[in-house]
């Protein structure tokens, strides 16, 4: 299966509960970090509610 990079661009602080779970979730724990998830329906909706503080690209880096 396809896989995506995702990297954290902008801090966490003034999100709320769910978006800080969403991104402790998919792996992501500081600004540059980057984190390779498989590409299916669940990450897609977590990407989606923090799409506003990541990055996402396919394949590795």
């Amino acid at each position: 299966m396809a896989s995506l990079t995702v990297i954290q661009r902008r801090s966490s602080n003034g999100c709320n509960q769910r978006q800080l779970d969403t991104l402790r979730s998919l792996g992501l724990r500081r600004i540059g970090h980057t984190v390779q998830i498989e590409d299916c329906e669940s990450a897609r909706g977590m990407l989606h509610a923090v799409r506003h503080l990541v990055e996402v690209s396919e394949g590795s880096k």
